[in-house]
């Protein structure tokens, strides 16, 4: 997954549009981890209170706005902390996107010590995520917080 930092740096880095390189992200991502096979971005819908969904590679979803509390990404937007469900079926706070959805993953990204949004990553496995996923996770929303 190493190599995968240097292929973020190198879209973060280049001169196209915010939105563009947010949507590289996802597609290397979906592209390169075969078990990621929804990966997006969510972030705090101006003052209020949810998450408006951003760039995504995957099938569509309804999802596009998110109140804080509800679902895995509203959670993630109050806790403020990274949350890994292996079996969304044993979750009882999950919006469901894909009924081929078994795993997620949702990263909080933050910007002056503030949780601006998050990625979130579905995966059709159970219990896929390691902690080099966390890792590559946590560094790619380090990165985006530089460009947001």
């Amino acid at each position: 997954m190493q190599d995968l930092h240097k292929r973020v740096d190198i879209i973060i880095d280049s001169a196209i549009s915010t939105e563009d390189r947010l949507q590289k992200i996802c597609q290397l991502l979906s592209d390169e981890v075969e078990y990621y096979n929804w990966v997006g971005f969510y972030f705090k819908n101006g003052d209020k209170n949810e998450l408006k969904l951003g760039p995504y590679v995957g099938a569509a979803t309804d999802h596009t706005i998110i109140p804080y509390g509800k679902g895995i990404c509203g959670q993630v937007a109050e806790s403020n902390e990274t949350f890994v469900v292996p079996d969304v079926y044993a979750q009882d706070n999950y919006l469901a996107c894909s009924i081929e959805t078994k795993a997620e993953i949702v990263v909080p990204i933050f910007k002056n010590g503030e949780n601006i949004g998050q990625i979130d990553i579905d995966s059709h496995k159970i219990n896929p995520f390691t902690e080099d996923d966390t890792k590559l996770l946590d560094y790619v929303c380090l990165r985006v917080s530089e460009i947001i």
